[in-house]
């Protein structure tokens, strides 16, 4: 089935209900369900009067705003792949995306389009449109949308292998790999999210994250999104998103933990709580239990939630956050990071650690023994409907998918365990991990241990000249810490040198998790 018609449905039962919620001109601007169908039927028109065909990909770069999802709406009406890529990477990584899967069609907001000037790949598309202000050899997407069409034209039938939906890998440890998400994939993974996420008609989001706009317009809900830079969650400019919320009322979000501290460190110093949220889901990143408290704080009348997902697999486990003493216990002892129970649509188990090396066919008998048992740590893997079964041609496989008796697993490159209670703990990236003479020492293991210390912004720990050693980023650069302290809070961790970091690297989706890859290479430019 295509995904649009399940976003169709509520163009009908909730015409007049606002479907996003946006900021134009630095106006408030709202879209009902029936504008953003009638807009997109007039964009899926001039689309096939320009000759594009079904399985054809159309490049875009937009930032989020209904114009976004009208573009959307209208690439999956025709059977057109929607193809994202992260401008911000560089010309060399857009040219490598273009090459593996070449777009026939670039539809970009105006300032995008600069980036033409850069890259030969964008020059090469044959079909240019510009949303905003006219562009030189670009098709207007403003005067197109007053420009009588026929909207009648009929959706295009998929089938199972009908792709919808195309992303990329930032390729930091080698070329970019490509998601390609098929609609009955999109589907699947609507469910999951509307299942994990209790999405319900009518109700008001406030959405930070291009894929839950997705599923909230096939949940019928409002979708506000927020007056900021969302390229940039963790650096984003917290007081015009402060007076949307108190101004609209969301009463649900879903958004990352760099988002949320910009919120956290707005509020509490201004005194500021936003008591209309009723539910927050924050995913993307590991969200400590300091951190947790101090959301509770600004949003007293909240439930939290934290997802564990990858770009692959979304979602994968969830855990409603309470103060439970024996679990905070765990993360301030070493033992990582509680995510909670997987989702009931995934499959979940803990493999010995092999990350690196690629992984043989399983039998069952084989692929049981290998799994370890309650406790352990180990790799963690999961298959269901809505995890990425393989990527474009299959570039990419070899590091991340495996197959038992023709069933496909993906390898998600975390570590952790599963606890007596069927929940996962987390205990950070396996390429973070340590293993020498004192045993294995994990990522989110020192960062749960340092995270209430007043003075630590950031932590990790890296095999450096064959010593573990301790990198930090503090709070004030000029501060005083009680490295003895420091020392014996992680004293059974072995740590036998500190550097101290200016800026620690974080990744650049959601500004919140430690960059390990960027980290080890920067360790010559510590200073002591």
């Amino acid at each position: 089935m295509n995904i649009i018609t399940i976003l169709q449905q509520f163009a009908t039962t909730h015409a007049e209900v606002p479907a996003i919620i946006d900021t134009y001109k630095k106006r408030s601007r709202t879209t009902t369900f029936a504008e953003l169908e009638k807009s997109s039927a007039v964009m899926a028109a001039l689309l096939q009067q320009k000759g594009l065909q079904p399985g054809d990909a159309v490049l875009v770069f937009h930032p989020m705003s209904a114009e976004l999802y009208i573009i959307l709406a209208a690439l999956f009406r025709l059977g057109l792949v929607a193809m994202f890529l992260d401008p911000g990477v560089g010309k060399d990584h857009i040219n490598n995306c273009c090459s593996l899967y070449p777009p026939k069609a670039l539809i970009a907001s105006s300032k995008a389009h600069f980036l033409r000037l850069q890259s030969q790949a964008l020059q090469r598309i044959p079909l240019k449109f510009a949303v905003g202000c006219p562009i030189p050899g670009a098709i207007s997407w403003n005067s197109a949308q007053q420009a009588p069409y026929d909207i009648s034209c009929n959706i295009y039938t998929t089938t199972l292998d009908s792709p919808a939906l195309l992303t990329f890998t930032s390729g930091s440890t080698g070329k970019p790999k490509a998601a390609l998400r098929t609609h009955d994939f999109l589907l699947a993974q609507h469910q999951a999210l509307a299942n994990t996420l209790q999405l319900q008609p009518q109700q008001l989001d406030l959405a930070t994250l291009p894929i839950f706009v997705l599923a909230n317009l096939a949940s019928g809900l409002t979708s506000l999104i927020p007056n900021a830079n969302l390229r940039k969650p963790g650096a984003i400019n917290p007081a015009p998103v402060i007076a949307q919320i108190l101004t609209h009322q969301p009463t649900r979000t879903v958004s990352s933990p760099g988002f949320l501290s910009r919120l956290i460190e707005y509020c509490l110093p201004h005194n500021l709580t936003l008591p209309s949220l009723e539910k927050i889901f924050i995913g993307g990143a590991p969200v400590m239990p300091n951190s947790l408290v101090k959301l509770q704080q600004i949003a007293p009348n909240s439930q939290i939630t934290t997802v564990y997902g990858s770009t692959e697999a979304e979602p994968i486990a969830y855990n409603h956050y309470q103060t439970q003493a024996e679990d905070i216990a765990t993360t301030l002892t070493g033992g990582g990071l509680l995510v909670g129970k997987p989702v009931d649509s995934i499959q979940l188990r803990i493999l010995t650690q092999c990350w690196g090396k690629p992984i043989s066919p399983y039998t069952h008998a084989q692929f049981n023994e290998a799994c370890q048992p309650i406790g352990t740590p180990g790799e963690i893997v999961v298959s269901g409907n809505h995890v990425l079964s393989s990527y474009l041609f299959g570039h990419g496989n070899e590091e991340t998918k495996f197959t038992v008796e023709e069933t496909s697993w993906h390898r998600t490159g975390d570590a952790g365990y599963m606890d007596n209670k069927g929940r996962l703990w987390l205990l950070g990236r396996c390429i973070g991990c340590i293993e020498d003479i004192h045993g294995a020492v994990y990522p989110l293991a020192i960062e749960g241990i340092l995270q209430n210390h007043p003075d630590i912004r950031h932590s990790a720990v890296i095999l450096h000249q064959g010593q573990r050693t301790l990198i930090v980023e503090l709070n004030k650069p000029s501060h005083q810490i009680d490295w003895v302290f420091v020392k014996d809070s992680l004293k059974n961790m072995h740590i036998q040198n500190i550097k101290i970091c200016k800026k620690f690297p974080l990744d650049k989706r959601h500004n919140a998790k430690v960059d390990y890859p960027a980290l080890l290479k920067m360790y010559k430019k510590f200073a002591l």
